[in-house]
């Protein structure tokens, strides 16, 4: 049978604050439904909740295992004051700092899914240190986009992920023009490694799964 999502979780998932697409947001939903099944998935970047829901959703669905949102909710290089994407929304005047933890919580909250969501504030590579390898069915790289931080959350997280596993890489621009290179540097990489199978592209979420 062909798993669904709730039409008003949905409906919420796009209306969240982010930069994932009602295509993307779906397969990862469906990739959280096949995988979950075998061990928790876990997501680098949840920034407001919008992916989160989409693969706590498929988590919730297949009944097993939750899904770990790592994220130090403090935004990006290119989410602070002065820079591309900066959104005053999401910035605490009190702590002057941009602070997405309040949103996320609230968004998780209202989808329902406080019980299949396990928020972790820090940063990736930190926590990555204490997970042992082979513990995770699917992850999800949306953290910081520079080289640094995308091969270092490459290099922290991959052997994390059981074999049969997936790993899904956002904003991958195969046009310069259209956006920064590094994930596709990552992802490119990483399909040329015997490790990975690339899946393929969805708009720009590449997925490759563990040999």
């Amino acid at each position: 049978m062909i798993k669904t999502m709730r039409p008003a979780v949905k409906k919420l998932a796009l209306e969240v604050k982010g930069f994932l697409s009602e295509q993307e947001g779906m397969k990862l939903f469906h990739l959280a439904v096949e995988s979950s099944a075998a061990a928790p998935c876990l997501e680098i970047g949840s920034y407001c909740g919008k992916s989160s829901i989409f693969l706590a959703e498929g988590c919730r669905v297949s009944g097993q295992h939750p899904l770990i949102c790592v994220d130090h909710h403090q935004g990006s290089e290119e989410q602070q004051p002065g820079e591309e994407y900066f959104d005053p929304g999401i910035f605490d005047q009190e702590l002057q700092i941009v602070n997405t933890l309040p949103l996320f919580m609230t968004n998780i909250r209202k989808a329902g899914l406080l019980e299949w969501v396990i928020p972790v504030i820090t940063e990736s590579t930190r926590l990555s240190r204490y997970f042992p390898d082979n513990t995770l069915s699917l992850v999800f790289i949306d953290g910081g986009h520079s080289e640094e931080d995308v091969f270092a959350d490459f290099n922290g997280w991959s052997p994390k992920i059981k074999p049969g596993g997936y790993l899904c890489v956002h904003d991958i621009f195969l046009d310069p023009s259209q956006g920064g290179q590094a994930p596709y540097h990552m992802f490119r990489d990483a399909s040329q490694n015997s490790d990975w199978i690339e899946i393929g592209l969805v708009e720009t979420l590449g997925v490759l799964k563990r040999r």
